[in-house]
């Protein structure tokens, strides 16, 4: 991977980000909370790479100078928009939301870290067996968990935060409370 890849790796993301925060009507707070999520996730995502290349179960291009690994370390953070979806998820169905989030995340990380490989084969490859397999569907799984679990330290539960008004809508409008069949709206 170069860095002119990475670079445009990282404007994706932050476009998907910003996307997404608009989507999710995320405030100020849980996009600091995501991205916190995914800078933590990037310092252990650093430590997974080490470990799996010296247990022989890949090989990563990766130049370990500090400007590309803080390149790779931004775009791991950026990547927090997945936490704001999961925080969405967590907000409806609780924590068995967030607990299929993550078992479909593990399920559908190792056949896509397995098309980047196929499909950029300078980057790197796989060792043959079901190792690699198994410690990418983890590191997906511990993505969203630990992510998830950041960004509520950061931003709180999801139960609690108030979703953030529309851009069209004043500060001060207060929401409408339901009213009955023969109640007008007051």
């Amino acid at each position: 991977m170069t860095t002119s890849q990475l670079y445009l790796f990282n404007c994706f993301y932050l476009v998907v980000l910003v996307g997404v925060a608009f989507l999710t009507r995320a405030s100020a707070r849980r996009i600091a909370g995501a991205l916190a999520g995914g800078a933590a996730f990037a310092v252990v995502a650093l430590g997974i790479i080490a470990l799996g290349e010296e247990a022989a179960w890949w090989h990563m291009v990766l130049t370990w100078e500090p400007y590309f690994i803080t390149l790779l370390l931004v775009g791991f953070a950026l990547c927090g928009s997945i936490h704001l979806v999961t925080w969405r998820i967590v907000r409806r169905f609780g924590g068995r939301g967030l607990v299929v989030v993550a078992i479909i995340a593990a399920i559908i990380g190792p056949p896509r870290d397995y098309f980047y490989m196929a499909k950029f084969p300078q980057w790197g490859a796989y060792a043959p067996g079901m190792a690699p397999v198994l410690v990418t569907a983890v590191s997906y799984a511990v993505m969203v968990l630990l992510g998830y679990g950041v960004m509520r330290a950061v931003a709180g539960p999801a139960g609690a935060d108030r979703l953030a008004r529309r851009p069209w809508e004043p500060a001060d409008t207060p929401a409408p409370r339901n009213a009955g069949p023969l109640e007008p709206f007051k």
